[in-house]
């Protein structure tokens, strides 16, 4: 039985999932930044387009936010004349960006499937994930290639009160904005989009290295821009990883086991269904599809059969947060012991009009070598 649940749903995900957070310490606060986690499905966004449209306004937000804070910035170079400040700045600027081919990603997506593209276009949003994992890995080498060079060969900062002002603009500006991609990626569901929250996360420690380096010299420790410039370098690289784990996790279609989990204790305690024989999940840019195959009572009929299947996917769009569709298979038990298995029909709703339900295979004749295969 195939069924694609209806995006127009009003059901909403309110329930608890019985998660107790005791008071962050300083340990967890350092390991927020550098890998954000999030499971709570209460402020999730359900809708396939809703979400999409949710995205592209986080992209075209964050990326006037980040304009301002180049042009900020620009102020500064024009009042302080300093070369080396300029180049920060349009560094920033170029990776700003870098939201564009996610911006794309998102319109693609909305895009409805083809006769080519069955699935959609949402695998161009893990597309996007890679390009933003390019820019950040950039980030890192530039970053480091630079603290070498200015250990090797110091470089007098000059301009230090107007060089400290622009790192702490660039610095709250980035920062601001990475709480916000990274807020809205976790709840429409997109790896990606996440991703390019650190990645201005990373921008922004490329700023406070500006910030705290220019205060170093001015407290008389020249080598301190460097110094702080190389620690800057291994933070982008952790962020890197975090970022590579989940963008690579989702184009190896990776689930977080907790919705499977999820998904499988709503399908035990659906009404006819036996066990789950098989269940797979997997995400295609910022939705979750689902296939499942489902044992039930041999001797139901094929109706019956079809509104347990419906009904165990009705189930599922309730249990499990951003599932765009499901694919449910119902099977005879083979193994049921046909004088105790009591078949429970659903009472809730009708027995809608039988589309496809998938039986064991009759026993057929292979003309060719006269043999019977079942």
């Amino acid at each position: 039985m195939t069924h694609e649940p209806k995006m127009s749903h009003g059901h909403g995900h309110g329930h608890s999932h019985g998660h107790v957070h005791g008071p962050k310490g300083f340990r967890s606060a350092v390991r927020e930044v550098f890998s954000p986690h999030s499971h709570d499905a209460a402020d999730s966004v359900d809708d396939a387009l809703e979400s999409s449209a949710i995205g592209i306004r986080a992209v075209k937000i964050s990326l006037v936010a980040l304009g301002v804070t180049a042009v900020a910035q620009v102020a500064i170079v024009a009042i302080s004349g300093s070369v080396a400040l300029l180049a920060d700045t349009i560094h920033n600027f170029s990776d700003a960006l870098t939201a564009v081919p996610l911006w794309i990603a998102f319109a693609l997506g909305r895009r409805a499937a083809t006769r080519r593209y069955t699935y959609g276009f949402g695998r161009a949003e893990d597309l996007a994930g890679l390009f933003v994992l390019a820019m950040i890995a950039l980030s890192a080498v530039i970053a480091g290639v630079e603290a070498v060079r200015r250990l090797i060969n110091p470089v007098e900062i000059e301009h230090l009160g107007w060089v400290a002002a622009a790192g702490l603009i660039g610095f709250i500006g980035n920062e601001l904005v990475a709480l916000y991609r990274i807020r809205v990626g976790r709840q429409i569901g997109s790896a990606a989009l996440v991703a390019d929250g650190l990645h201005a996360r990373t921008d922004g420690f490329t700023s406070l290295a500006v910030l705290l380096g220019a205060g170093g010299v001015a407290l008389g420790f020249p080598l301190a821009d460097p110094i702080i410039g190389l620690v800057i370098t291994v933070a982008i690289v952790a962020v890197l990883r975090t970022a590579a784990r989940d963008v690579f996790r989702r184009l190896m279609d990776g689930v977080e086991p907790e919705l499977v989990d999820g998904a499988e204790h709503a399908l035990m305690h659906e009404p006819g269904v036996l066990g789950v024989r098989d269940l797979k999940m997997r995400w295609i840019g910022h939705r979750l599809h689902a296939d499942a195959e489902l044992d039930i009572d041999p001797r139901a009929t094929l109706a019956e059969a079809h509104a347990i299947a419906h009904s165990a996917e009705h189930s599922l769009t309730h249990a499990v947060p951003k599932l765009g569709t499901a694919l449910v298979h119902a099977y005879p038990a083979h193994d049921a012991p046909n004088s105790e298995v009591g078949y429970r029909s659903p009472s809730r709703r009708s027995v809608p009009d039988v589309k496809r339900t998938r039986l064991p295979r009759r026993n057929r004749q292979d003309p060719r070598r006269g043999r019977t295969h079942r």
